[in-house]
């Protein structure tokens, strides 16, 4: 092996090497246990990024651990195409490079330009993938597109239509004015925003007066621009300044429209005036409101989110209305809806209607696709009828069949599930499943999977002008099918006969309703099994947390702390860095020289390389339940030591093992204490780490390997190895040896999942030795915990030895005394158990302690003045006598008892300090207490040691 680990040289090849030999497919046994994971299909416009890489680390851990138990195993992989991404990143490009918009083509030819952009750059995140080692069935990549899910979902749509399931109305959603579509609410991102509260004067009708005599009320907005589609003003039924004027009416300013005054408890009495203005066509809110009501719906403004010429009048059912006028003022015609805002405002002030102006910190939904403000808007879309959905999907999960991980989602998920609102599943888009409905020219609309269907289901004769629905279907709609859609349903395929239900799905909670809920109600309606019963998509949810930076913060290109993965792999220099981090156009000239000068000081000198390895264990490391992860560079750094240090142990071993005697073919072998002891904790560790993955708690997992490894088989067993080696006899030295590669083999088995380049490139040395058969270490079978193993006796005989290296090893530390001098060491009032101990593990102790002898004094006798320990059954006796420099250890004693005492004084005067306190964040509070704890500690070490010299 290569004296220094270098990932860079390793990793691409070896990945490339698996994927060619096709190790990654199922292995074909129908008699094994299947397992499946889909992965949650990313944006085909994407690149990695962190959150990607926490996910797809986590699920290759799993399909690799259980692929190694002989499961027949399938990883499937695919891309969504991500209808509103993937058409404004093309228009963009095609504006850029032709000066053309998609119009300027048409549907057909932009299409087409969108699929030759996917031929072309459409990649890049399944190509990232691969550099994470992602152990996915490439051979089976799917696309939200292809013709074999496209088919799917029309199969879907037509099918949920056909039982009543879906339904075309008009109600409101979330608008885009800039790109005109309807869109999730995962899709709007909520911001605090600095504006105003208006407080305008509604004059009441039919000379109605408040009680204390007033001829007006004062109604407090946040949006004045939509005055013009008032239908009601609300009051809470309890507040006793209203109670009078509940179903009169009021005069609407502007428009002299007649609308009621009407009495509904979601009425905040302590907010604002306690008077609601109600504009049923634009607030979510008010639109409920006036559906209990049953008040009229006017909407004023256009998709492009201006004033419309005429308004639009609705009775509470979406059916066109004559209730009110549609007359819309002149002025306001026409302007867009914060230059309205600005008129309307003006012209109320003029009539003496504006009675006060407030700041007001309000919370604004902007698209997150344009970054534009959402409009709530009146539109006619497609919508899924839930409510019968959720029932059967929220028992299945109630009744166990379908487990979350943590349970806390559970309850969240079943609280949405008993609230679930209808689903808008249509989106004003040319890029996506298009709607599989005909219109006529009466507006009849026929639904099928193709035009040809319909006209033959519906006897329609080629006279019948029929023209396709120029929707498109919700991304969320197809990825809801994913699980099944991708086994090649509608056909009874071999696929989703072996793989559905899948396993277990690997999600961030941030989508558990737009994607997890939504896959179980169709999952659930459209797949039965033998007796009928409907199929859960997989049994097993396991929600993640968030990745976030050092501080807490969420990831985002505007605070300029995301951190691409790959960067960490390859290692980045701070120029490159530095651009990367503001090539967003979006970003404010002075935005990014704050982000220049952050980037500098996190990462002064760019970011050295890392290697996969290092990057998937810093992640499984930190993957507590449901918990958002803090990144930390220095765990990063910690992990990539951790490689290097597995790295050179088994240079360690080969250099011993190579070539030599090891025993695996003949030859009588000797078991030693260390040998014995290492199989037993070994065992041990499968065990552990077996439980831990199996209950989805990768950072307990990880946390047993890295102790297995660095502490007991490196900072122990090899050093004990030494002197056995080098003075034990024949079958000692076999046994030892051969203790070496068995555990050092294991370990490579149980580390793979976690680190694959690494414990792949090893084995490939090692399996050599152990005359193990096979081309991968991905195909060998998993350590398995053996009960048989454990050697008791081992553990007990081990623990006591270790106990009294670390106490001289401790004695050292603490006195000041070097490494590498020669001690005596004493033993007082010994048992009879601890003497068998020492008698049989003298070379052992004296070697890792650096002893030059060990006496046990006889009864009763004190031996010379030495600092002491205890261990079990034995006092031990370190004479210092000839090592230190008595005068001088005081004098520096002293020195630093008065710096530590210094350093208390000054943290006690700041953790007493009110400023402090009540400014400064918790963890830096509790980062100065932990501090404080520390130099506390290390007083009354010194103390200690002064003691003990001073009585030398």
């Amino acid at each position: 092996m290569d004296k220094t680990y270098n990932p860079t040289v390793i990793e691409q090849p070896l990945y490339e090497h698996w994927e060619n030999q096709g190790y990654f497919k199922p292995n074909g046994d129908h008699s094994k246990q299947s397992y499946c994971i889909m992965i949650p299909p990313p944006n085909v416009t994407g690149s990695l990024h962190m959150g990607h890489a926490f996910q797809q680390t986590l699920m290759d851990i799993l399909i690799r651990y259980q692929r190694m138990q002989g499961k027949n195993t399938l990883w499937q992989v695919g891309t969504d195409h991500a209808g509103i991404a993937t058409q404004i990143m093309v228009e963009r490009k095609i504006f850029a490079e032709e000066g053309k918009t998609r119009q300027d083509y048409g549907r057909k030819a932009f299409i087409e330009k969108i699929w030759e952009w996917k031929a072309q750059s459409g990649s890049t995140i399944t190509n990232q993938m691969r550099r994470l080692g992602c152990s996915v069935d490439w051979c089976r990549e799917r696309f939200t597109m292809d013709e074999g899910l496209s088919n799917a979902v029309k199969e879907v749509f037509v099918r949920l239509y056909q039982d009543n399931l879906i339904y075309r109305g008009k109600r409101l959603v979330n608008w885009d004015p800039k790109i005109h579509t309807a869109i999730s609410d995962l899709e709007v991102e909520n911001r605090e925003s600095e504006s105003f509260m208006w407080h305008l004067r509604y004059p009441l009708a039919d000379g109605v007066k408040t009680i204390e005599g007033l001829d007006y009320l004062v109604v407090a907005t946040t949006r004045p621009e939509t005055v013009l589609g008032d239908t009601g003003i609300a009051v809470n039924p309890y507040d006793v300044r209203y109670q009078n004027l509940i179903n009169k009416f009021v005069l609407l300013p502007l428009v002299d429209r007649r609308i009621k005054i009407i009495a509904d408890e979601n009425v905040d009495i302590t907010k604002g005036t306690g008077c609601m203005k109600v504009t049923p066509a634009h607030d979510f809110n008010d639109y409920e409101i006036g559906k209990r009501h049953k008040l009229p719906v006017i909407n004023i403004l256009t998709f492009e989110g201006n004033i419309r010429q005429e308004a639009e009048i609705f009775d509470t059912n979406g059916k066109v209305s004559n209730v009110y006028s549609s007359t819309i003022p002149q002025a306001f015609r026409g302007l867009e809806r914060f230059a309205a805002r600005q008129a309307i405002v003006a012209e109320l002030d003029r009539l003496g209607l504006l009675a006060l102006i407030q700041s007001h910190k309000l919370i604004l939904p902007y698209s997150d696709r344009s970054g534009v403000v959402i409009e709530p808007m009146l539109t006619d879309q497609w919508y899924v009828r839930t409510a019968p959905l959720a029932k059967v999907a929220m028992e299945a999960v109630e009744m166990g069949e379908l487990q979350f991980v943590s349970k806390q989602y559970k309850n969240m998920y079943v609280s949405w599930m008993r609230n679930i609102q209808d689903w808008c599943i249509s989106r004003q888009l040319w890029w996506g499943h298009r709607i599989p409905a005909w219109y006529d020219d009466q507006g009849l609309v026929y639904v099928g999977r193709d035009e040809v269907e319909v006209r033959q289901k519906h006897q329609l004769s080629d006279r019948v002008v029929l023209c396709q629905d120029h929707d498109v279907l919700d991304t969320w709609f197809s990825s809801g099918i994913w699980t099944f859609s991708t086994l090649g349903w509608p056909n009874e395929t071999e696929a989703l006969r072996i793989f559905h239900p899948t396993s277990v799905v690997v999600s961030g909670f941030d989508i558990i309703f737009f994607w997890i809920a939504r896959m179980i109600m169709l999952t659930m309606h459209f797949n039965k099994d033998t007796a009928g019963k409907p199929q859960v998509p997989f049994k097993t949810v396991y929600m993640t947390g968030l990745i976030r930076d050092e501080e807490g913060q969420k990831m985002s290109k505007t605070k300029g702390n995301v951190i691409d993965p790959l960067d960490i792999v390859d290692g980045i220099s701070l120029e490159h860095l530095l651009a990367k981090r503001s090539e967003n156009l979006l970003l404010q000239p002075q935005l990014v020289k704050t982000i220049s000068h952050m980037t500098v000081k996190q990462f002064p000198n760019g970011i050295k390389p890392h290697g996969t390895d290092a990057l998937r264990f810093t992640l499984a490391a930190q993957a507590s339940t449901g918990r958002d992860i803090n990144w930390n560079m220095k765990s990063l750094e910690g992990y990539r030591n951790f490689c290097n240090k597995l790295w050179n142990a088994s240079r360690f071993v080969l250099m011993n093992a190579e070539d030599q005697d090891c025993g695996f073919n003949s030859g009588d072998k000797m078991f030693s204490l260390a040998d014995r002891w290492i199989l037993t904790k070994f065992n041990q560790t499968v065990k552990i780490f077996r439980e831990a993955l199996d209950n989805y708690r990768f950072d307990l997992a990880v946390g047993k390997l890295y102790d297995f490894t660095w502490y007991q088989f490196c900072d122990w067993y090899l050093e004990l190895t030494k002197p056995l080696m080098s003075r034990g006899k024949i079958a000692e030295r076999r046994g030892t040896r051969y203790t070496l590669v068995s555990v050092l083999e294991a370990l490579l088995r149980l580390a793979h999942p976690i680190i694959p380049f690494i414990t792949e490139t090893i084995w490939q040395r090692v399996k050599v030795i152990t005359c193990r058969y096979g081309d991968t270490i991905m195909l060998q079978p998993f350590p398995i915990y053996d009960a048989a193993l454990i050697d008791t006796k081992a553990l007990t005989d081990f623990e006591w030895t270790q106990q009294v290296i670390i106490a001289v090893r401790t004695i050292r530390s603490e006195m000041k005394i070097v490494p590498n001098k020669p001690l005596k060491l004493f033993l007082r009032n010994v048992s009879t158990e601890a003497q068998r101990l020492v008698n049989e593990n003298s070379i052992l102790i004296s070697t890792l302690a650096q002893l030059v002898s060990i006496t046990v004094l006889p009864v009763g006798e004190i031996g010379p003045v030495s600092v002491t320990k205890l261990v079990p059954g034995a006092e031990l006796l370190i004479p210092l006598v000839g090592f230190i420099n008595k005068i001088d250890e005081l004098d520096r004693l002293a020195k630093e008892i008065l710096r530590i005492e210094s350093e208390i004084r000054r943290i006690e005067s700041k953790l007493i300090n009110k400023d402090f306190l009540g400014h400064a964040p918790e963890n830096i509070v509790a980062k100065e207490y932990k501090k404080l704890e520390t130099y506390q500690q290390s007083k009354i070490k010194c103390l200690e040691q002064k003691l003990i010299i001073s009585r030398l």
